[in-house]
């Protein structure tokens, strides 16, 4: 503990008496002295240490628990209501399920001991809500029973969970590989196209009775690049280039800093179009808009998206058949049933909503099922909106709404910008993509074809989020370990200056207080910037 002098040439003593000095003191009364051993102190005292954050590993596992016993009460009330009996497989349903959520745990309890306490288990509760509800749509179709293979990719997630979490040391790690990245998301976007097409559209890859959507991999890799990218040239994004006619803020920044990763977008989401698959190229384009947003600061450029958007929709959506029969859809939901032929898919997710009103019908004693084949896919929100209602619906939505949070405040955390947009934007990824099915089967927008995260049958979907919770986890551990305790932290040197490390921002004091590294903006401030 030092006493700062008051007044110019007042020495600066320590506690212990190691020696005095004599020193200028600054405009608030300090000043600085030297030890005996000739080590250059601060005569201020120095802002405190980062506040040690409760590590909350107990209530991350209570919840995991709680979550576990929540999805087991589902399957045994789907049991109940159909057959009057508890299924027979409960027992090793819980077991499966809890193993699985106890690995996971364990491993965050180890190698990310700092990270948000609340990620996980949200994913945990989600993952198992989806096996509970494919469980019930199985039971109205004995000929193809999707639970059993949904627990297996669910195993594999959570293999990659721990994986990413256990070799992933530290997440600034990956823009090393940013062009890597995009090389090979660009590889797996074009890998359909040698396939042939699956109700329209080329998104899979079939292989000895297994399917894989390349795509949902891509997505989180674009995620990296971009992020990678922005955070190397948010500057030059923001404050350099031509205004777009008299608009101040609409300023196009230069082909040389937008060009590469406007051209990577514009490869990405043409790949898509040619497979028609405008439900992940309409993910990729608000990706792209959002990040490129949090990057500049500029308002600008959503206003922009939003115009580019609405003409691409109109555009493909009155030139490419299959998306137009989509919208012919959309705008008159009960066309079918006006002309004799009976409700399509739209038409009874609609009327599975309105069945199941507030509280739902219960587990197990709706009809969902009658949507057709992709009642376990497209359409699992309205099992979810007709068995649990409009209460349970709200929990799952505020469920999303809660990982999205987290994850945009881990990113807020984070004083390197790279951390800060690659955790803006998975968080945004998933917030899309809940939007854009929600919209979908609810009437609100086209459907696109989307699987809803960790609720939905899809192998390559599941194991995707689950990546994704887990560079949350790796990103939320950054953000909340106190920077004295990470393995970079700063060193002093002769003079007392400490080293700036890679959470460092050239904008940033080297000693912000912890306050103020919680409420970093998202982009450099500029003295040049426009008010």
């Amino acid at each position: 503990m030092t006493k700062a002098g008051v007044g110019p040439g007042t020495g600066a003593a320590t506690e212990a008496g190691a020696g005095t000095g004599t020193g200028a003191g600054t405009g608030a009364g300090a000043g600085a002295g030297t030890t005996s051993a000739g080590t250059t102190v601060a005569a201020a005292d120095a802002p405190a240490p980062a506040a040690l954050l409760p590590r909350r590993r107990g209530v991350e596992l209570s919840l995991i628990v709680s979550a576990v016993l929540l999805s087991v009460y589902g399957y045994c009330a789907v049991g109940l209501a159909k057959d009057g009996t508890v299924p027979p497989g409960a027992a090793g349903y819980g077991a499966g399920l809890g193993v699985l959520a106890l690995l996971a745990h364990f491993a965050v309890r180890l190698r990310a001991p700092c990270a948000d306490p609340l990620l996980l288990p949200i994913a945990v509760l989600l993952n198992g809500m989806g096996l509970v509800l494919i469980y019930r749509l199985d039971l109205e179709t004995p000929g193809d029973r999707a639970a059993p293979t949904q627990l297996v990719w669910s195993t594999l997630g959570v293999a990659l969970f721990i994986m990413v979490v256990a070799a992933l040391r530290d997440h600034r790690l990956l823009q090393r590989y940013a062009y890597v990245c995009v090389v090979a998301a660009l590889a797996l976007l074009a890998l359909p196209i040698l396939f042939p097409a699956v109700n329209g559209a080329r998104i899979w890859i079939r292989i000895a009775g297994f399917s894989i959507q390349p795509g949902e991999f891509a997505k989180v890799l674009l995620a990296v690049f971009f992020a990678s990218y922005l955070a190397a040239n948010r500057t030059a994004l923001a404050y350099a280039g031509r205004k777009i006619w008299r608009f101040e803020r609409l300023q196009l920044p230069t082909g040389r800093v937008l060009g590469p990763i406007v051209t990577i977008w514009l490869l990405s989401v043409g790949v898509l179009v040619l497979e028609r698959d405008l439900g992940t190229s309409l993910l990729f384009f608000g990706l792209f808009v959002v990040m490129l947003y949090v990057a500049t600061g500029r308002t600008g450029w959503i206003a922009v998206g939003l115009l580019l958007a609405s003409l691409g929709a109109v555009a493909v959506g009155r030139l490419e058949p299959h998306v137009h029969s989509r919208v012919e859809d959309w705008l008159h939901p009960f066309a079918t049933i006006e002309a004799g032929e009976g409700p399509n898919q739209l038409a009874q997710s609609l009327f599975s909503f309105a069945a199941g009103g507030v509280s739902g019908t219960g587990l197990g004693l709706g009809h969902s099922v009658l949507i057709g084949f992709a009642a376990k896919s497209d359409f699992i929100l309205a099992t979810a909106g007709e068995e649990l209602g409009l209460v349970g619906l709200s929990a799952l939505f505020l469920l999303y709404g809660l990982l999205v949070e987290r994850g945009y405040r881990a990113g807020l955390s984070l004083r390197d910008p790279f951390g800060r947009l690659l955790a803006t934007g998975l968080a945004s990824i998933v917030a899309l993509q809940v939007f854009v099915i929600a919209g979908g089967v609810t009437g609100l927008i086209p459907l696109t074809g989307m699987a809803m995260p960790f609720l939905a049958q899809g192998g390559s979907s599941v194991v995707t989020n689950w990546a994704i919770v887990a560079l949350l986890i790796r990103v939320s551990d950054s953000a909340r370990r106190p920077r004295h305790a990470t393995p970079d932290a700063p060193r002093q040197t002769p003079h007392g200056t400490p080293h700036p490390t890679p959470h460092d921002s050239p904008h940033d004091p080297p000693h912000a207080p912890p306050h103020a590294q919680l409420h970093a903006p998202l982009h450099d401030e500029d003295p040049r910037r426009p008010g």
